[in-house]
């Protein structure tokens, strides 16, 4: 009987955990995909059931925007014969309810403004969460790969050791190596529970066992060619850039209530009608009924002169904070920008040289060891720096996804 060398059987285990890699099994998971993902966070997400109450309670108050005051029910007895009960109503000037009616509907574009944001927000909260889950199932599928492969080397060394092929040293460093992989999987392990949590909390299945459909690894070539179409398009100026922002949108929508508030108060300083009846005529007169008419008279100025002033600030209030949102969102977009543009080439690095130099160490390490050319430490160095490489690159397409996310949403796409 033939027996294997211990170096020839570390290198042909090392290559048969290169070829075939390692990785966890998702057969008993929810496989999502984005698309589906952003259309039940759409459907069921609190946020957007609440910016449908709120529009509803908009709505409710447009319709009651033509608000008469409360009649005066009077019981009253002018003649000294009897008592005679009569009503009377005060009927705003026509603008007020002109302007309440415009109020209204300012409140119902705000509000539906709102529910935009919102919409924007869910979309990008779950794109980001599903991104943060594609990145831990790849390291968890990585770390799996790597764990193996250290374990497998650790065991080889053990038997070299005892062969009296490899040193103390070589041995140690092997199993502390091994243990790091191990101690990282563990980690990635906890991170990828934190991200199915995440993700199905958004989705109203926080306890399901997600996955997502798309493997990180294999985005990134898309990812690249959608990037460069998107960095290649882009506006020069932020402030077109973020014209179609909803929160900017909200701003604005707010500076038109507030002029509208501005306009009823302006209106209420006007002059209102009084109209009503009482029957105060005894059984001989000539008039059974007397009506009443009359004006009242806004005298009381300095109140709608203070309520005049606050309209007016909450205006410029508003009008300040269009400002701050425009400067605050261009700000976050030359960010986001600077940050597109960095991973992108980051990026190319490595779909262009990076992942070809990883493969080419891995594979020339071991034939160089398989000779006798290189020691064991170097082997262990040469394979620590194509997964270091390995790893990065998974990293490059999770950032340079995720600054994608945030520069759409502040595009309002």
């Amino acid at each position: 009987m033939t027996t294997i060398p211990l170096k020839t059987w570390l290198t042909t285990t090392l290559a048969l955990l290169l070829l075939a890699g390692a990785g966890p099994a998702w057969a008993q998971r929810v496989v999502v995909r984005l698309d589906s993902a952003e259309q039940r966070a759409l459907r069921l997400h609190p946020r957007l059931r609440l910016s449908q109450q709120e529009i509803a309670e908009q709505r409710a108050l447009r319709r009651g925007s033509f608000s008469l005051r409360n009649p005066d029910f009077l019981f009253s007895a002018p003649t000294g014969y009897q008592w005679a009960p009569g009503v009377v109503q005060t009927i705003d000037f026509p603008t007020v309810y002109q302007r309440q009616a415009q109020a209204a509907e300012a409140g119902i574009s705000l509000a539906e403004r709102g529910r935009d944001v919102n919409r924007a927000t869910v979309r990008r909260d779950v794109r980001a969460a599903y991104l943060t889950l594609q990145f831990a199932e790849a390291q968890i599928r990585q770390l799996t790969y790597q764990d193996s492969l250290f374990r497998a080397l650790q065991v080889a060394t053990d038997r070299l050791f005892k062969a009296g092929e490899v040193t103390a040293l070589q041995r140690v460093s092997t199993e502390a190596e091994a243990r790091q992989v191990h101690n990282q999987r563990e980690q990635a392990a906890v991170d990828l529970q934190s991200a199915q949590r995440r993700l199905g909390l958004l989705l109203g299945q926080p306890t399901a066992d997600l996955s997502a459909g798309t493997d990180l690894r294999e985005t990134g070539p898309a990812l690249a060619r959608a990037g460069g179409a998107l960095l290649a398009g882009l506006p020069t100026e932020d402030s077109v850039a973020v014209a179609a922002s909803p929160t900017l949108a909200y701003a604005a929508q707010n500076v038109e209530l507030s002029q509208s508030g501005i306009g009823l108060v302006r209106a209420r300083r006007n002059p209102a009608l009084t109209v009503g009846y009482q029957n105060q005529g005894l059984a001989d007169s000539p008039y059974k009924y007397r009506l009443q008419f009359g004006v009242s008279v806004p005298l009381y100025f300095w109140t709608y002169r203070a309520q005049l002033q606050a309209a007016t600030a909450r205006a410029n209030v508003a009008r300040a904070q269009v400002q701050v949102q425009r400067l605050e969102l261009g700000t976050q977009y030359q960010q986001r920008l600077s940050d597109t543009r960095k991973f992108s080439a980051s990026l190319a690095y490595y779909e262009q040289t990076g992942l070809p130099q990883s493969t080419a160490i891995i594979s020339q390490s071991q034939r160089l060891f398989r000779a006798g050319e290189i020691s064991y430490l170097v082997l262990i160095q040469s394979l620590n720096q194509a997964f270091t490489i390995q790893n990065a690159y998974l990293a490059t397409i999770r950032d340079y996804s995720q600054a994608l996310i945030e520069l759409n949403y502040l595009r309002g796409q």
